[in-house]
């Protein structure tokens, strides 16, 4: 069995960690740690863990927790993993950190974005940026997971086989977002109380998201050029779920002519046909976030305009499963060798 501790239980996605890893054959959660409510039952932070979960919730000693588990989450907030973490860590224990801290590979760009100091730069590098259709193999020698934020994920799954093919001028994108209210996360905010949220929908860190730097350097990876690109997320009075629309300039074939719709899709059968959570819908059927709700699947589809010469590239998924704990676990069974969808076989809930 492999032993888990988990730092920020009781946040959303700490909580959609529990709620995968205790239907995990192969895994005991050994440590909930919630600085907010320690000697706490669980089950009286999270009702629906009643009769389920018995344990109580305890600090976020790392260096405690470190001895007496396999593999660390570690659901906070920026900056809190990078404080802590250092090298006896990480000599006994596997970490996946489900915050920004060791996503961006440049100190600079993280510090300006996230308006804070990295007390660990010198892990940066090791880190392996969690995206498992990517990085598999790179994922299962790591000790340090970067996993990536839920919209640079599906930003990027909508996107990359296209950057990758350089069929698309980079220069061009654009990435309109949309995703329900638990994507930021579970305190007390006006902005998301139920009078603010409900029968609205609104843009947000126009032109300033941190999540911007993430996605760019990204694609910048899977082009081969740098990107710079306009990201815009936008609040939807819903739960769950994130709805990528990005569009993009098709570039001309080597022998001046124009890429059709159907060498187009190939480039998406051809990068996701052996992916077991990214889905490619058939022809005319757009992603919508009710089709993967409570899963860790992507659904991803394209459409080119001929008239404007754009391509239109979308995606839909669960920001809590395949953004945040899903994607988490997806990690973990990789580092442990395990079948990749070990305890994510998650058929999508439905209404």
């Amino acid at each position: 069995m492999i032993r888990v501790g988990i730092v920020g239980a009781t946040g959303y996605a700490g909580g959609e960690l529990v709620r995968i890893l205790m239907g995990h054959k192969e895994v005991e959660i050994k440590w909930y740690g919630s600085r907010s409510y320690i000697d706490k039952e669980y089950a009286s932070v999270y009702q629906n863990m009643f009769q389920i979960v018995e344990d109580i919730c305890k600090d976020d000693n790392l260096k405690e927790m470190a001895k007496q588990v396999d593999v660390i989450f570690t659901a906070t907030p920026q900056g809190f993993l990078a404080g802590l973490l250092d090298e006896e860590n990480l000599s006994q224990v596997k970490v996946i950190d489900l915050s920004a801290d060791f996503r961006i590979k440049d100190v600079a760009t993280y510090e300006k974005w996230y308006g804070i100091e990295h007390k660990a730069p010198q892990f940066i590098e090791e880190a392996v940026y969690g995206l498992c259709e990517i990085n598999r193999e790179k994922v299962k020698k790591a000790r340090l997971i970067a996993n990536p934020g839920c919209y640079p994920t599906c930003s990027f799954l909508s996107v990359y086989p296209l950057a990758k093919a350089g069929v698309i001028d980079m220069s061009t994108v654009i990435i309109d977002a949309k995703s329900g209210t638990s994507g930021a996360g579970r305190g007390a905010k006006v902005n998301n109380l139920y009078c603010e949220v409900n029968e609205n929908i609104k843009a947000y860190g126009v032109a300033s998201h941190r999540h911007t730097p993430e996605i760019e350097e990204q694609l910048g990876y899977a082009s081969g050029e740098e990107v710079t690109l306009n990201f815009t997320p936008h609040l939807v009075p819903m739960n769950r779920g994130i709805l990528i629309t990005a569009y993009a300039s098709l570039k001309k074939k080597a022998d001046g002519t124009s890429y059709n719709k159907e060498e187009i899709r190939r480039f998406y059968e051809d990068a996701y046909r052996d992916e077991k959570f990214v889905r490619v819908l058939p022809e005319g059927t757009c992603p919508e976030t009710k089709w993967v709700e409570g899963s860790n699947y992507v659904d991803v589809n394209v459409v080119v305009d001929e008239r404007t010469n754009r391509v239109i590239m979308m995606g839909a998924m669960d920001n809590l499963v395949k953004g945040a704990a899903g994607q988490a676990v997806q990690n973990m069974n990789l580092m442990f060798g395990l079948p990749e969808d070990a305890g994510l076989q998650l058929v999508p809930m439905f209404p």
